[in-house]
């Protein structure tokens, strides 16, 4: 491939080319895992035909180990596009209802740093507005790692909590809203031009938690994209120049991922991804009152271990979503 004539004419297949060569040597490793494994159970089977019947605890053992690494792999083949094995950039914003919804987009929040931990993956906060009096406005977090976009955008949309409120006296239930953004996160390689001229560039003291060191100097970066209006904040770092690189990056991401809306809108696919993620129409419910249940309204995937949903369990939600859509709907929703 490298050798090809104009493999180095491409630079986007250059950036490109180290990932997939990681990703096809892991699935190659993996089948070889796979392989024996099987070789393993093979034997185990023999032995217990053979009269060695401590052998079936083993292979008890051995076999749903096998089968969700299969049902992983599984998933992984839906990750057909190209944007698929990069890091992810996610937003979330709290809806309307004040305390109620910023306590739900810090739940959001929570839930996904204990999926990103239990997948390996590294998750830092870029930017945090903390709530007026709990919970987040908005939180931008990057979550690096293989294939972290690819199983993220399942999440794209909005979220809705129904519970008994913990801020009201009164004791009633209420509904919230957060929505998910995901988008690919991006470098600089990517062919996606930012014209200076087209940015304002504001600095602040930030707010919150953070250290008395960042309160003290104007090191939160906003840049704005006047064409587009798109408006990026970093405030995690004491310097400001880390801020604006990392602010830079965020912004080239969401570029990034208007472009792709702009191809998905030529191929007449845009108008169905604006109905999944516009305001009120929730991809999936949460709820805690009256009744115990989280149910994805794509796929209608239910769950009643809600407890475990928010702790970080939401694979099966994933993995049925991409599922559900094969491997060329997977990579346009």
């Amino acid at each position: 491939m490298m050798s090809a004539p104009d493999f180095w004419n491409d630079p986007e297949k250059v950036q490109r080319f180290p990932k997939e060569k990681n990703g096809i040597d892991n699935q190659l490793g993996w089948l070889a895992a796979r392989e024996n494994d099987l070789e393993e159970l093979s034997i185990l089977m023999d032995m217990y035909r053979e009269g060695e019947t401590e052998a079936i605890d083993e292979i008890k053992a051995k076999l749903p180990e096998l089968e969700a690494a299969i049902a992983a792999m599984e998933t992984k083949r839906m990750l057909s596009d190209k944007d698929d094995v990069l890091s992810a950039v996610v937003m979330i914003n709290s809806g309307a209802g004040g305390t109620e919804a910023q306590d739900w987009a810090e739940m959001l929040c929570r839930m996904y740093s204990r999926w990103a931990e239990t997948k390996g993956y590294r998750l830092e906060v870029v930017n945090l507005l903390p709530g007026d009096e709990a919970g987040v406005k908005n939180v931008t977090f990057l979550v690096e790692g293989d294939y972290a976009y690819g199983l993220l955008k399942a999440e794209n949309g909005v979220h809705r909590l129904i519970r008994i409120s913990p801020f009201d006296t009164g004791k009633r239930r209420h509904t919230s809203f957060a929505s998910v953004f995901v988008s690919p996160e991006v470098n600089e390689d990517f062919e996606i031009e930012i014209n200076e001229n087209d940015l304002r560039i504001d600095t602040f003291r930030a707010s919150g938690a953070g250290g008395q060191h960042v309160n003290k100097t104007d090191s939160a970066v906003r840049i704005t994209h006047l064409p587009s209006g798109i408006v990026v904040t970093c405030s995690n770092e004491k310097s400001q120049h880390r801020n604006k690189a990392t602010a830079t990056k965020i912004l080239r991401s969401r570029l990034y991922e208007r472009k792709l809306d702009e191809e998905r809108a030529k191929q007449d696919e845009l108008h169905h991804q604006k109905k999944e993620i516009a305001w009120g129409s929730q991809i999936r419910t949460y709820t805690l009152q009256p009744y115990r249940l989280v149910k994805d309204h794509r796929t209608g995937m239910e769950v009643g271990n809600v407890d475990a949903v928010l702790d970080g369990q939401i694979d099966r939600f994933i993995e049925t979503y991409l599922l559900a859509s094969g491997p060329q709907q997977a990579s346009r929703d």
